[in-house]
């Protein structure tokens, strides 16, 4: 068997062979061409190498921006991730250039950023769990509210969660024949395979019921559900990022979770919020996401038409996440999303 090789035009105007590595050196000698003995290469691109800098900097204490002005700090962590999007747009100007120096400082963000999410590019999730759990926001204006229940329990979720319920009742019928168990508090609500006791809801400081707590029997024993809608975020010229409820709300559901008795906690719901935001530490301090344990990719879940951040947030605690993904987009603004678990033997 002869090995396939492409053919160039040669210099006598002939044709010969190329491998397809002299491709890529060719292209690399037409992006470099110029650069040999041109001592303008260190002092080309001062300012794009003071940028790449200034991008690593900010990842590298994201943690340390203060809060104080417009929330800004939770802004930042909010969206952290896509600031990995400068990196190749340097990389280019630096190529366009010609300069060595922004090269080289380039290496720097892209060293912080893989270090901050490169765990994320891969798939960690597993073929095992015993409880498959989902949650969505459904949309409080969503056009059709059966065809969206009956798109995210096709999932074949054996704990559903649910938030920004109105027309109840038309997720209550379209669930029925799926679920046998079911208990709504406010504007959320859980549905369940397995029976459920101790329903009741969770004060979050709203005035209004948005969060409930119910204990789920599963055949490996007993699970404490937490269903929580925090406090939507707004961004506005005058005030810049604003969450003072939703940071609010997010410290008295970190009490409850703190205060529950039963050693296996899963979290459902939209917290409006990602695990970045150091407003959200009150909760993600106690819980692991299942996304960030057993997940494929960022598993962004908002909005729906271009997800760009993952606030709506399956988290546990005393469980394994074995896997952790988005749900086909419904009638909501926001994806579902699902997780598969598996249950140790203490309680």
């Amino acid at each position: 068997m002869t090995q396939q090789a492409y053919m160039t035009e040669t210099d006598n105007g002939g044709s010969g062979s190329e491998r397809p590595g002299t491709r890529l050196r060719r292209l690399a000698h037409r992006l470099l061409d110029g650069w040999r003995g041109d001592r303008r290469v260190w002092r080309r691109g001062i300012v794009l190498a003071a940028l790449a800098l200034l991008l690593a900097l900010v990842m590298l204490v994201h943690s340390r921006i203060p809060n104080r002005v417009g929330n800004l700090g939770s802004l930042t962590e909010t969206f952290l991730p896509w600031l990995g999007v400068a990196v190749p747009v340097l990389l280019v100007l630096a190529l366009v250039r010609k300069s060595a120096t922004a090269l080289i400082a380039i290496l720097l963000p892209a060293i912080v950023w893989l270090n901050l999410f490169g765990g994320l590019l891969g798939d960690k999730s597993g073929g095992g769990g015993d409880l498959m759990v989902a949650t969505h926001n459904v949309n409080a204006d969503n056009p059709d509210p059966a065809a969206t229940a009956t798109d995210v329990a096709a999932s074949g979720a054996d704990v559903l969660a649910l938030e920004e319920l109105t027309d109840v009742s038309e997720y209550e019928r379209a669930l029925a024949p799926m679920y046998k168990h079911h208990a709504v508090v406010g504007t959320v609500g859980l549905w369940s395979r397995y029976p459920m006791t101790d329903v009741r809801a969770v004060d979050i400081k709203l005035g209004w019921k948005r969060a409930m707590r119910a204990t789920v029997t599963t055949p490996r024993g007993p699970v404490a559900v937490y269903v929580a809608h925090l406090p939507s975020v707004r961004v506005k010229m005058e005030a810049g990022f604003t969450a003072r409820q939703r940071d609010k709300s997010a410290d008295a559901l970190g009490e409850a979770i703190a205060d529950e008795t039963l050693g296996r906690v899963v979290l459902l719901g939209d917290l409006n919020g990602t695990m970045n935001d150091r407003s959200l530490n009150a909760v993600t301090s106690q819980l692991r996401s299942t996304q960030g344990a057993a997940g494929s990719g960022f598993g962004f879940s908002w909005p729906a038409s271009f997800p760009m951040a993952r606030i709506d947030q399956i988290m546990v605690k005393g469980v394994q996440p074995e896997s952790s993904w988005t749900l086909p987009r419904t009638n909501s603004d926001h994806l579902p999303v699902a997780a598969r678990v598996k249950l140790d033997t203490g309680s």
